[in-house]
């Protein structure tokens, strides 16, 4: 701002007035320092403008496992509309599910005095936000629970809906039916598992281990898991799938076999109602799951009080035909 002065043959309070639009400044002063900031490139700094009057810095972060997998590019979309309605600024970062790289994210963010935060849980101990939530830092957790700070938690309904795709294939007759998840120390896969679970109890089948297989969606990994569960003399006739990625590595696996089993995924993805066989999936909602927690923290920024809120949302299952084969 000074060289900005300097150029223009004016104050600093005349630079200032001009940048943030106050009165009292003649037009032809006013033009002098236009031209001075166009010629320097100038950049006003909101946030330390904002800080120095008590303000807040109008940006919050947010935190996803990886923005490019399609969910999460559809919640981070959805939570970017929110700001912007809200006339705020998205800093977003992935995780890529370590627990270093989170913590690092959020007290980057944190440093950058975003007014709040929004995350997609990764570590098993979230004790390094008590210090942003004592600074007046708003959190919120979004597909999964905290582990530390008591704060608002958006959810989907990870164990219900994983229990009516597994429902929807005993109705087909199946009772032999595999389940494909993700690693077990995640939130959304473990409860997804007890979903799988407690349909198969209450049907009175049995669930063998050699029918669950829980971990990355690695190709090799879902290969050696399908061999084990459609090999053997009970193979199984049906599939649960815990999420898209391990759908489509399932669907890369079993393309060009002749008889395949039935199929029902947790999750939609691109093309899934374009294949031959169209894809039946439990679909959680990912844009509305962004929405709702964004709007839940704008509430909190805005005043709002009262004990933390766990939202649950509900999934749907969309029928296509994968999952409606007879054993």
């Amino acid at each position: 701002m000074k060289d900005v002065a300097a150029v223009a043959g004016v104050g600093l309070k005349t630079v200032s007035r001009v940048v943030n639009g106050e009165p009292g400044v003649r037009e032809e002063t006013a033009e002098r320092v236009r031209k001075a900031v166009e010629q320097l490139d100038f950049r006003a700094n909101d946030g330390a403008r904002l800080l120095r009057q008590g303000r807040r810095t109008s940006s919050v972060g947010l935190i996803v496992e990886d923005v490019a997998d399609p969910f999460y590019s559809t919640l981070t979309r959805a939570v970017e509309e929110v700001a912007r309605a809200h006339g705020a600024l998205l800093f977003s970062g992935s995780s890529a599910q370590d627990p270093e790289r989170e913590r690092q994210l959020a007290l980057a963010f944190g440093a950058r005095r975003v007014d709040g935060l929004l995350v997609v849980p990764t570590a098993a101990d979230h004790g390094y936000l008590a210090g942003e939530t004592a600074a007046g830092t708003v959190v919120v957790a979004v597909d999964r629970p905290l582990a530390g700070p008591e704060v608002d938690t958006v959810l989907c309904d990870n164990e219900g809906g994983s229990r009516s795709g597994v429902e929807h294939l005993l109705r087909q007759g199946h009772r032999r039916i595999g389940y494909l998840g993700d690693a077990p120390g995640i939130f959304t896969a473990a409860e997804r598992l007890r979903g799988y679970q407690r349909a198969m109890a209450a049907a009175g089948c049995e669930s063998r281990p050699e029918w669950v297989s829980m971990g990355r969606p690695d190709a090799l990994g879902v290969r050696l898991a399908l061999e084990r569960m459609l090999a053997g003399r009970w193979p199984v006739t049906a599939l649960m799938c815990g999420n898209n990625r391990t759908s489509v590595a399932v669907l890369r696996e079993l393309a060009g076999r002749e008889r395949r089993p039935a199929l029902v995924g947790f999750d939609d993805f691109e093309l899934a109602d374009l294949l031959p066989v169209p894809v039946t999936v439990v679909a959680q909602d990912a844009g509305r799951l962004g929405w709702t927690a964004a709007e839940l923290l704008f509430r909190r920024l805005a005043g709002e009080r009262g004990a933390a809120q766990r939202i649950v949302l509900p999934t749907r299952l969309v029928i296509r035909g994968s999952g409606e084969a007879a054993p």
